[in-house]
Parts: structure tokens; C-alpha cells; sequence
């Protein structure tokens, strides 16, 4: 693997260990809150917080949940230079440089902006399988695929 797409993937999973790490901070938090809750006179009251701290867990798990499919998904990208865009590629266009990996938002490498695009999502759906010189439309906007690596 290349440095610079070396550098992308750390980025990536970074993103993807915080949110496991604050979903599982969060599943702890609100796990001890369920255990301190005390019955108090007022079992309705500490029925409602119950059922909060729970409710607050489920969010937490389901963040988890998404979190570790991302991380699976990471796990599974190609690592190889090719010409034609696929999973682990780095994309350049006249509007934009793309890493297609997780949706992870933008990412600076190189000194240039990389924006982290799933496959599955409209932009990465559009760059797969491109290769450079043609040419993509997403929401108006026409991309000019200048290299893909």
C-alpha cells in the first residue's frame, strides 16, 4: 500500500475507533446509571429512570452496531493501485479528491483534502468502476476524473 493511501486508511479507522469508544463509554455510562438508580417512595420515578438509562443503552448499542459494520467495512477494502475505481481507491477530480473507503467525512493527507465517500453512497456509487477521463454528475455537479490510484 502506497503511503498516502496508507495514511487515508489510519484516518479512517481512527474515525471509526472513536465512535466504537464513545459508544462503548456511552454503554457504561448509562449502564451505571440504571445500576445506582435507587427505589425511592416514588416507584413510578424509578421506574422512568430505568427505563431512560435503558433506552440511552439501546442508542448506545445501535451506535456500536454501525460503528463495528464500518470497521468491518474498513477491513475489506483493497489496498493495490489500479485504474479503475474500487473500494481502497483514491480518486482525484477537478472538484474534489475522493478516498472510497467509509463515509468518514474529509480527511487531509499530503497537504491536499480527501473526502472519505462509501461505495454505497451517491458520489461513490457514481466513481465506481471509472477510470480517468471520464466523466460523473451527482446533484447538479459534473466531476472530471483525473486519476485514480
Amino acid at each position: 500500500m502506497n503511503s498516502l493511501k496508507e495514511n487515508l486508511y489510519q484516518q479512517c479507522m481512527q474515525y471509526v475507533l472513536k465512535r466504537i469508544a464513545v459508544a462503548e463509554e456511552g454503554i457504561r455510562d448509562a449502564q451505571q446509571a440504571q445500576n445506582d438508580d435507587t427505589k425511592s417512595s416514588a416507584g413510578d420515578k424509578y421506574e422512568t429512570g430505568r427505563e431512560m438509562a435503558q433506552q440511552e443503552t439501546n442508542r448506545y448499542l445501535v451506535q456500536l452496531d454501525e460503528a463495528n459494520k464500518l470497521k468491518v467495512a474498513l477491513n475489506t477494502i483493497g489496498h493495490g493501485i489500479t485504474e479503475i475505481a474500487s473500494p481502497g481507491s483514491v480518486v482525484y477530480t477537478n472538484n474534489g479528491n475522493f478516498y472510497l473507503s467509509i463515509s468518514a467525512g474529509q480527511l487531509m493527507a499530503e497537504g491536499k483534502s480527501f473526502y472519505a465517500v462509501s461505495p454505497a453512497s451517491p458520489i461513490g456509487m457514481q466513481l465506481m468502476n471509472k477510470k480517468a477521463g471520464e466523466q460523473i454528475a451527482v446533484n447538479g455537479k459534473t466531476y472530471e476524473i483525473l486519476a485514480v490510484e
